[in-house]
């Protein structure tokens, strides 16, 4: 049997495959259907009825309709463009009309099909439903009367991220999509990940914006306001000025946030560089005493939280690390005001990532062993830019800066911890030396590079063959989990991608944007002149005059935490920490 049908569209003849809908041979041919429900191999159910068109004179959604042999296709006729816009009309009708006022203005694919066709009135009146905000997360605000029940975002939470935290409740004009239960977002097991913002076409789905908090410490001249910035936000925050995804402008970046007013600026690099001296011990510590193997990876809090959500019994395997985020935080208010005269209490600490979940994070128990809380607010990636933005600050044309020091010096190993496979492999560099005493023949680890979903290798050290898994995207973690023993080492990352596509990163992520990031940061990891974590000579005497070694007491008190078991259902009480 062929795998072949003929067909025609718009008049011209065309064979295709047979597997494929009226969108995907559309695209291949150069046509482009407007969408708006449609996620490719996420969510195709033809909801919106934005795609549709004629096939055999007939009114069919492109998205979900599979081509056959003999179809005669018409994607563009009155009928059709009046079709689309009776659909994108009855949509707006029940849509607020807030667009001067909405976090997604001038980034809305509502707003934009709406200027595609026209729409300038809408003919359609009545009743329009009306539904509380959730404002319940310390990361995610839902506004339902923004939604327009694409169902992307279920999509996304469920087959993505194996949460499935969304779900459409009621039915007709009183649909909402909610968690279940009628349940808000800050009490049901939510990730915090984000990759339900980055899935909404409309603003229904924000991170919660802590942008006046951060613009009134600023203001405020008794506070030192410091503030350190994620490896993947260099890749990624020119894109919101024009630029192309993956253009590594970690010197603009300097620059723009010295113009903010804040009074130094240091990078997450440096406290990625030390949390592998904690972590890359203490595998090896594991991998000597032969115990709580596999050692899992703890720098990501939205895998933190599904964890613990999900799989409390494996909780034993994380590493007791903090992330490099409230590393920084712990020093930020201990070390650096001790060796520059301030009082802790002065200084105000902003992060600057790619990560909603990191603002759930900062209010996680433990988050204050330096007397303080660590962090005092994280700012995503767009937050960023809308205060460049307010603040008039031309970011294309900035000259290039450097970080503050001493915590603004990094290796490449720093860096790459903002894409999948990267904490593994820059702990594995470290861990290789520190085990054998000698120097790592080649530093590039290219089986835990790249997208697909779970990638897996081998090195021997010592003559030890140690097995690793890197995992991305929350429904990938499912699967290693399931085969936990087969491996000494894991990396997990809750975001696609890892940091470059995490639920703070500008619109739009999706694969091709993260992939160019990726490559900017391994760009920016070759142009150092250290790659080794183990080499930063400022964490070296970081441990010299402070910590005194990796996994001390000290490092302990500060640089080390525990988590908690949390239901998933929230009518039950969370346990202690363990």
């Amino acid at each position: 049997m062929s795998d072949k049908v003929n067909i025609t569209l718009d008049g011209k003849s065309l064979t295709v495959d047979k597997d494929k809908t009226i969108l995907e041979v559309a695209r291949e041919a150069g046509i482009k259907i407007p969408t708006l429900c449609y996620l490719e191999e996420i969510n195709e159910i033809g909801s919106c009825r934005v795609c549709v068109v004629e096939v055999n004179g007939k009114i069919q959604p492109a998205c979900v309709t599979p081509v056959s042999e003999g179809l005669e296709i018409t994607t563009t006729s009155p009928r059709i463009r009046e079709a689309r816009r009776i659909s994108l009309e009855l949509i707006i009708s029940d849509h607020p009309m807030e667009c001067l006022t909405c976090s997604r203005n001038g980034n809305c694919e509502l707003q934009r099909l709406a200027e595609d066709f026209g729409i300038s009135e809408i003919t359609y009146e009545g009743e329009q439903s009306h539904f509380e905000p959730d404002l319940s997360s310390p990361s995610i605000v839902r506004d339902p009367d923004k939604c327009i029940l694409c169902r992307r975002c279920v999509s996304v939470c469920e087959q993505v991220q194996g949460v499935a935290a969304l779900t459409p409740n009621e039915r007709g004009f009183s649909t909402i999509i909610t968690p279940a239960f009628g349940q808000k977002l800050g009490e049901i097991a939510c990730a915090n990940c984000g990759q339900c913002i980055n899935a909404c076409p409309v603003g229904a789905l924000s991170e919660k914006d802590d942008t006046e908090k951060v613009w009134e410490a600023l203001a405020n001249p008794d506070k030192h306001v410091v503030v350190q910035t994620a490896p993947a936000v260099r890749v990624s925050i020119g894109e919101v000025f024009g630029m192309k995804p993956g253009s590594l402008v970690t010197g603009k970046l300097m620059a723009g946030l010295r113009r903010l007013g804040f009074d130094k600026v240091f990078d997450t690099n440096f406290t990625a560089d030390l949390t592998i001296m904690e972590e890359g011990h203490e595998l090896i510590e594991r991998l000597k005493n032969n115990e709580r193997l596999p050692l899992i990876t703890s720098c990501s809090p939205g895998w933190i939280k599904f964890i613990e959500h999900f799989y409390p019994s494996y909780l034993e395997h994380i590493s007791s690390c903090k992330s490099p985020q409230q590393m920084f935080g712990a020093l930020a208010k201990t070390y650096y005001p001790e060796n520059n005269g301030i009082d802790p209490e002065d200084v105000f600490v902003v992060s600057v990532m790619p990560c909603t979940a990191k603002k759930f994070e900062i209010t996680r128990p433990g988050m204050d062993s330096s007397g303080y809380q660590d962090v005092d607010v994280v700012l995503t990636t767009r937050e960023l830019a809308k205060m460049f933005k307010q603040a008039g600050i031309d970011f294309v044309n900035l000259p290039d800066e450097e970080y503050d020091k001493p915590l603004g010096i990094s290796t490449g190993a720093g860096t790459i911890f903002g894409t999948t496979g990267g904490v593994m492999e820059a702990a594995l560099r470290t861990a290789y030396e520190v085990l054998t005493g000698e120097e790592l023949p080649g530093l590039e680890f290219e089986d835990v590079r790249g997208l697909e979903g779970i990638k897996e290798c081998e090195i021997e050290i010592n003559g030890q063959k140690i097995k690793v898994a890197v995992a991305h995207g929350l429904s990938n973690a499912h699967k290693v989990l399931q085969n936990i023993d087969d491996y000494h080492f894991i990396e997990i990352m809750a975001c696609p991608g890892g940091c470059v596509g995490g639920g703070g990163q500008p619109y739009p992520t999706n694969e091709e944007t993260i992939r160019l990031r990726a490559q900017g940061l391994y760009r920016d990891d070759k142009e150092h002149q250290i790659r080794k974590s183990h080499e930063n000579p400022v964490v070296k005497k970081l441990y010299e005059e402070f910590l005194g070694k990796p996994l001390s007491h000290k490092s302990h008190e500060l640089l080390h935490t525990g988590y908690v078991v949390r239901s998933k259902y929230p009518a039950n009480v969370e346990s202690d920490a363990v």
